[in-house]
């Protein structure tokens, strides 16, 4: 009997690429000897231990910095930035218009106010040129978010921020072990911070933390967070997962950004699919997720998450990104300059894939293109099959 299923695995085919997305986080023999280690000495459930310690000290090792804070997550960690910053009521902080949400929440949090600005056209990370005109006499800083293995210009951040006193707040919690125009990443600003969630590139289920070399800020942080015990802790277990982790970081980014070179260089004469790539040099990505701008043009008017869900189906865990921020928030909580144009098309067309597959041997990059290629060819079949 010969096979009718259709081509495509989302309409009932097989998939192009079986094994799928790769188990995150890894479990290596390192992890393992750490878990080992804590039920021998007891260390994973005291309140107090040498692995948060040590693991301070490799991250200040790491970005050559003075202070590093543990904290219980990244979401936690820019609040505590925003608060060592001095943000308080009716202040401003100008962000991304497409970031992820907990950014601006946390701005609300402290009753401040945040000022949304547009995206380069070429990588959609934050345009920096658009950043004076959202100047007020009530800026008090910026929270600058390096997304989907695309970069910011914090040269020129810093040029526009520094003689005016306005403080950078570098989130980094996409691309811990970056170098971005000379500068390791978290370390571009006056405060970094940096994300230890489950599904981030240094992973302990939760976590996050703080690094800077200014002590006025050091000294906010731990005066908001010293109520005889610490308000928002990272575990002793937890930090003694990340420390292998962290030993392994650059070796990982390195695999990382060659895997992704590998994608790219497959996508060259492909249309529909541009990857998100910054033009600055001396400066080397971090991928979390490899961000892609979405052409539904090129593929018969299919819909970005219609596509999503085709490439999952054939083995690959691309999914849409962020909703643009001015997208899910009333007008009333922040403030903006200019029409979010690029915003507007991130939110409807960035697709992101996640980052373990960046780690695999296998030569997978052939088997996304002709994933990428086959939907294109069915893509009527899937938009009359979702009518």
């Amino acid at each position: 009997m010969s096979d009718t299923r259709h081509p495509l695995a989302v309409l009932g085919g097989e998939p192009i690429y079986p094994p799928g997305p790769p188990d995150w986080p890894i479990t290596d023999s390192e992890i393992e000897q750490v878990f080992q280690e804590l039920i021998k000495t007891g260390d994973w459930g005291r309140y107090h231990g040498p692995h948060c310690d040590r693991l301070r000290e490799a991250i200040r090792d790491y970005h050559d910095c003075q202070f590093a804070h543990l904290c219980a997550s990244g979401t936690a960690a820019v609040e505590l930035a925003l608060r060592a910053v001095g943000v308080k009521s009716d202040d401003e902080v100008i962000m991304s218009a497409y970031d992820f949400k907990a950014n601006f929440t946390n701005i609300v949090l402290l009753d401040a106010v945040p000022v949304l600005i547009d995206l380069r056209t070429d990588d959609w990370q934050l345009d920096a040129d658009q950043l004076e005109a959202a100047l007020s006499e009530k800026t008090k800083a910026i929270i600058v978010s390096h997304l989907h293995g695309g970069l910011v210009d914090m040269n020129r951040v810093r040029s526009i921020c520094e003689p005016r006193g306005i403080a950078i707040i570098e989130d980094i919690c996409q691309l811990e072990g970056a170098r971005i125009q000379g500068t390791i990443a978290g370390m571009g600003g006056d405060i970094g911070v940096m994300s230890f969630g489950g599904s981030k590139l240094l992973s302990a289920g939760r976590g996050g933390a703080l690094i800077t070399d200014n002590d006025l800020l050091q000294q906010r942080i731990t005066l908001h967070t010293a109520r005889g015990n610490d308000v928002s802790p990272l575990s002793e277990m937890q930090a003694a997962v990340l420390l292998p982790q962290l030993n392994k970081l650059d070796e990982r980014t390195r695999i990382r950004k060659s895997s992704a070179d590998k994608l790219f260089d497959a996508l060259q004469n492909s249309e529909g699919l541009i990857p998100l790539r910054s033009p600055y040099p001396d400066s080397s990505p971090g991928y979390y997720k490899v961000g892609f701008q979405y052409d539904p043009t090129t593929f018969g008017g299919l819909s970005r998450d219609r596509f999503s869900e085709a490439m999952i189906a054939e083995g690959f865990a691309v999914h849409p990104g962020f909703r643009s921020l001015h997208k899910i928030h009333s007008k009333k909580r922040y403030r903006t300059m200019t029409e979010l144009t690029e915003a507007d098309r991130a939110d409807d067309n960035i697709l992101v894939l996640h980052h373990p597959i960046l780690l695999s041997e296998a030569d997978w990059q052939s088997a996304f293109m002709r994933a990428v290629d086959k939907i294109k060819q069915f893509s009527d079949d899937l938009i009359s099959d979702h009518q």
